[in-house]
């Protein structure tokens, strides 16, 4: 009698523990969904927004150059054209990569009349004209900045939303 409530008794032992651990191990798996679930998260914001931050800056980083080169008074017509048709070759490969990206309606807008300044500044290359050169750089700079806005609106309502997911 006295071995059967030894027996009893470590029985009982034995299954609090394994509640116990069941507990742990239901634990641990729902901390690694929360871990997956978070981690798409970050993963979808930096896809979505990050990247296209990033070439919105290289863009401007490039307009930039257009203008400057444009504007210099000491270098002749056709290597100011060679420099700007390269650097507008530098943007016409960025284009490619951002219009891969998930766009809004808004930003499509936008980036299409991004283009459409990019359009303008390759007619006035070809015509060496290189005041409107710099005008349309200009254009093209104040578009990136709306689609920067864009972009950073669209971030933070994006993370709003995903904060209250989680």
């Amino acid at each position: 009698m006295r071995d059967l409530k030894k027996y009893s008794n470590k029985t009982k032992a034995a299954f609090i523990l394994l509640i116990v651990m069941l507990i742990i191990i239901l634990s641990n798996f729902n901390t690694l969904e929360n871990s997956k679930k978070v981690n798409e998260n970050i993963n979808a914001i930096y896809n979505d927004r990050l990247v296209v931050a990033h070439y919105i800056f290289q863009y401007s980083k490039e307009l930039h150059f257009i203008k400057a080169e444009a504007e210099k008074l000491d270098l002749s017509d056709n290597i100011k054209k060679n420099e700007i048709n390269h650097t507008l070759d530098i943007i016409h490969n960025i284009d490619d990569l951002y219009a891969k990206t998930v766009l809004t309606n808004k930003e499509k807008e936008h980036f299409d009349i991004f283009l459409a300044s990019c359009k303008e500044i390759n007619t006035q290359v070809e015509n060496k004209n290189w005041s409107k050169i710099a005008y349309a750089c200009e254009q093209a700079l104040k578009t990136l900045e709306s689609l920067s806005e864009i972009q950073i609106k669209e971030g933070k309502a994006k993370l709003a939303v995903r904060k209250c997911n989680v």
